[in-house]
């Protein structure tokens, strides 16, 4: 490496700006003469340091407290729990009963054919005391109602090819 020259360097790199050293004296006088006055121009009252603290304290405590109403007070939450009562009795008693369970057997065998609900959940919704032997041996079906549920159920055609 090629040692640099620093005994020959003429240039520092510092610049001040122009005529900075003409007014430096007089601007460092000043500064001193402010700095010498006691007087600023603003007067504190005697004591205001000492008493300041206690007239803080007493205009707090002064306020008084604002009244707060609650939205949920005693009587309304009484008079909105009658209102409550009162359409669920009125929903409860029979005045709106109506027979839901009137459905054709046709409706139920095309919701479960469309659903493509399986035996073993229909098998899940049946009680122990519903699949007893007893209730599909006593009980009878006329001829008629036999002989309509083949007609529209089963295929000739298909027994036939058997």
């Amino acid at each position: 490496m090629k040692q640099n020259k620093l005994h020959n360097i003429k240039n520092t790199g510092f610049k001040t700006p122009n005529a900075y050293f003409k007014g430096l004296e007089n601007q460092i006088l000043n500064q001193v003469k402010l700095s010498e006055i006691d007087n600023s121009g603003f007067k504190m009252p005697k004591d205001y340091l000492d008493t300041v603290e206690n007239r803080v304290i007493s205009s707090l405590s002064l306020k008084e407290e604002t009244k707060v109403i609650s939205l949920f007070s005693k009587r309304n939450i009484i008079y909105i729990s009658s209102i409550a009562a009162a359409i669920l009795l009125v929903f409860n008693l029979s005045v709106f009963e109506k027979d839901v369970w009137d459905l054709e057997a046709e409706t139920v065998e095309n919701y479960i054919i469309d659903e493509a609900i399986s035996t073993y959940e229909i098998a899940a919704l049946l009680d122990d005391e519903d699949l007893i032997e007893d209730n599909f041996i006593n009980h009878s079906f006329s001829d008629e109602i036999i002989e309509n549920y083949v007609l529209d159920n089963i295929d000739i055609e298909e027994l036939i090819l058997e």
